[in-house]
């Protein structure tokens, strides 16, 4: 079971077991993260679920594909880092992935 460090809004790290197959949105939300609104519930629709990657590790969640990329220049607080974190599927690859959830817009 991969490892998901995550930084909450107050600065707090914490690291939760990930379910690989899930978005890093849902492992996000399943591990108890309220201020991670996701309201569209992971269809590519809404920003609530911006989070920023760690630097090591913006490569190999890639970049985000033009859709994601529309809905992240609507955040005042998009960053080169910037992912909607419904669009990570999280895997055995990712074990030890670190993001930090974006301010609210």
């Amino acid at each position: 079971m991969p490892m998901l460090i995550v930084v909450d809004r107050s600065g707090t790290e914490r690291t939760v077991a990930a379910t690989s197959g899930l978005s890093v949105m849902e492992n996000i939300r399943d591990n108890g993260f309220d201020e991670l609104l996701a309201l569209c519930g992971g269809c590519c629709s809404c920003a609530t679920c911006h989070v920023h990657v760690d630097d090591a590790w913006t490569k190999a969640v890639g970049r985000p594909n033009a859709d994601e990329d529309d809905l992240l220049e609507s955040s005042d607080h998009k960053q080169a880092n910037s992912r909607l974190s419904c669009q990570i599927e999280m895997t055995d690859a990712l074990d030890g992935l670190r993001v930090t959830i974006a301010p609210e817009d």
